[in-house]
């Protein structure tokens, strides 16, 4: 039997793996919500929209943790798919305010179980402790590298 060679050093440091995960959790979401044709940013960007209705694209991009103008495409696709909708603020009519339309209620409502078993099967291969412990370092690592000052 022939030994396998030792992974490459770069598949042992911590943005490859963080990388490896993330794009592991978009295909299990994917799997999961498949029947909705939604990707995990599109399900964000509903889900803050109907947290905090009438929110401006800045707002959104920040709640989701994405730039405005990628943001803006999310809300372009979105839109032209009936699930949000803008309307010019009353206060200032260069800013448009973001409302979930109902039918966009119902796809975040339909997308919630897939979701929920997405964040499941990410933290299946650990043991609960493990899951609980590298929720709160995840937390920890993504909170300090979102201050100003790190």
């Amino acid at each position: 039997m022939t030994e396998q060679p030792a992974p490459p050093e770069f598949a042992r440091q911590p943005g490859h793996l963080v990388r490896r995960l993330q794009q592991i959790a978009v295909a299990l979401f994917m799997q999961e919500a498949q029947a909705l044709d939604l990707t995990p940013v599109q399900f964000a960007a509903l889900a803050a929209a109907k947290q905090q209705p009438g929110m401006d694209q800045r707002t959104l991009a920040r709640a989701i943790s994405f730039d405005t103008s990628t943001t803006g495409g999310v809300i372009d696709r979105l839109e032209a798919r009936g699930l949000l909708r803008r309307q010019p603020a009353p206060e200032d009519r260069r800013v448009r305010r973001i409302h979930l339309t109902p039918e966009g209620e119902a796809v975040l409502e339909q997308a919630v179980p897939g979701m929920l078993k997405a964040q499941e099967r990410i933290l299946e291969p650990l043991a609960a402790q493990d899951r609980e412990r590298f929720m709160r370092l995840l937390g920890r690592l993504v909170t300090r590298h979102d201050s100003p000052t790190a």
